[in-house]
């Protein structure tokens, strides 16, 4: 890729909360509902800079059992783009995991073939955690010693879009250590430059791990 940048450290996990979708679709004179949509191809754009800089794991925050309680087109159209994301990247290079309460009525029937378990798509060049329908206390409620999403690793670095400054229940157990760096843009409006700028920022921290 063009204006590639050279990091010490590049962080094997990141987390990514995308978030913003619905103020930027009311800032475009749109429907709350129709932000999700533009926020499927930022993804790929993501998933292609993360495997060009070397990225081995990476979790997208999808949606969360507390998202279900928004108006009805809205549900309708986060758990759509939710769908049309993983078909999209079914036909790429990675290893797919869902994580989410499967067992409710609200879990997409179309995903349930992915649900819980690894599946590898073309080359797998990355590991790719999806959080679909999930709740970080129907996580740690399947047991301290094997979570729901035990198979996830270690967060190193969390980047969030649209501003807030809050995990919002992202993965409780392997965020305790995350280092978080928040891009005040929303997520439709993603920019490689934004990806850069968090790597940029995150050769700054040290990484002790409480020692």
């Amino acid at each position: 890729m063009n204006n590639k940048e050279t990091f010490k450290r590049i962080p094997k996990h990141i987390g990514i909360i995308p978030d913003g979708n619905r103020r930027w679709a009311v800032g475009h004179n749109m429907d709350k509902k129709d932000g999700y949509y533009f926020g499927i191809d930022p993804g790929f754009h993501l998933y292609e800079t993360m495997i060009d800089y070397g990225i081995k794991e990476a979790t997208f925050y999808g949606f969360t059992q507390d998202n279900t309680k928004r108006p009805s087109n809205q549900k309708a159209a986060f758990i759509d783009a939710c769908i049309k994301a993983v078909n999209n990247l079914a036909n790429r290079d990675a290893n797919l995991l869902i994580v989410g309460n499967s067992v409710s009525d609200v879990f997409p029937k179309e995903l349930l073939k992915y649900a819980n378990k690894r599946v590898k798509f073309g080359k797998g060049l990355i590991n790719i955690n999806f959080l679909v329908n999930y709740d970080w206390k129907w996580d740690l409620n399947n047991g301290i010693n094997n979570i729901a999403s035990s198979d996830i690793s270690r967060i190193d670095l969390i980047i969030r879009w649209g501003g807030r400054r809050r995990l919002s229940g992202f993965l409780p157990v392997q965020s305790v250590y995350s280092d978080i760096y928040v891009i005040d843009e929303y997520w439709p409006d993603f920019k490689t430059d934004h990806f850069k700028e968090a790597l940029r920022w995150y050769q700054t921290t040290d990484v002790t791990l409480g020692g």
